[in-house]
């Protein structure tokens, strides 16, 4: 590794405050540059490539994190990253985390364009519309990554893909698969079924219950899951875009679950039965 530069010895040096910025929202959509913290986020954006681009710009790390996670500041700098060694202090005051873990990558904006993502005609889709909760956005993505979705997409009405909070929410899976953002719902759903996606709400208050869904065997088709804002669900508006509201039963004495927690069970639910005798994904693999 090489040593420290004295600019970066200093929170002031133009390096660090320009990755200080992009914690705000406007300046990552000027650089189209965000950050990834912690290992396991730099480890997947240094493996990351867009159209033969590394993903990874930068890589800020302690000289403690540099020493403890040398295979990935290897990696980093097989993609071509410049890395930084920085005082502690630097690295706390780029993170927008209470308790960093002295790797901070600044990457480039990975989102693909959603006309891309119908033209591939997925099979599983998560549509977050009205999500609002940067945690919560990542989760899902996550959860939609686990269950084996190929495009989350993220409508003009929810929170930005690239808030700090929401990339570590992802935990890698930001990287994994293809996001769109900014489309507009109406738009989403409308070029979902004409590719021939079923478009399915889910909503607790839903007239289909999806233990009925899946016990009647209409879960194995090309599906997209509209997830709605934590507090308040889905607007009306949205909902009659669908081509069912489904809800996940309560089966106890729970008043609800998550939004998080409910993307995960429907997300599986279609996997599973996509991949069942006469799914989608099973008709696939034996054609």
């Amino acid at each position: 590794m090489p040593p420290a530069t004295p600019d970066l010895l200093s929170p002031r040096s133009p390096r660090v405050s320009a990755a200080r910025r992009l914690a705000k929202r406007n300046f990552r959509g000027k650089e189209r540059l965000f950050l990834a913290e912690g290992p396991q986020a730099v480890r997947e954006a240094a493996a990351h490539r867009a159209d033969d681009t590394a993903t990874l710009v930068e890589l800020f790390a302690t000289v403690e994190a540099a020493e403890r996670y040398a295979d990935i500041v290897g990696e980093a700098r097989a993609a071509g990253a410049r890395i930084h060694l920085a005082a502690d202090d630097v690295i706390a005051d780029i993170s927008t985390t209470v308790t960093p873990q002295g790797l901070v990558g600044v990457c480039r904006f990975l989102d693909t364009p959603f006309e891309d993502i119908v033209a591939a005609r997925p099979k599983l889709v998560a549509v977050l519309a009205h999500v609002r909760d940067p945690g919560n956005a990542g989760t899902v993505l996550r959860c939609a990554d686990a269950a084996g979705a190929e495009a989350v997409v993220l409508t003009d009405a929810s929170v930005d893909l690239y808030n700090p909070k929401a990339v570590r929410a992802s935990v890698g899976s930001l990287f994994h698969l293809p996001v769109a953002v900014g489309v507009p719902v109406e738009r989403a759903v409308a070029a979902l079924r004409d590719a021939g996606v079923r478009i399915l709400a889910a909503d607790g208050a839903g007239e289909h219950d999806l233990d009925d869904e899946l016990d009647h065997g209409t879960m194995g088709g090309p599906t997209a899951w509209v997830f709605g804002n934590e507090a308040w669900g889905l607007p009306e508006e949205t909902r009659a875009l669908a081509d069912a509201v489904v809800r996940v039963p309560i089966h106890g004495k729970a008043e609800s679950l998550n939004l998080a927690t409910a993307a995960a069970v429907c997300l599986y639910a279609s996997a599973r039965a996509q991949r069942g005798s006469g799914g989608c994904r099973s008709a696939t693999r034996n054609q």
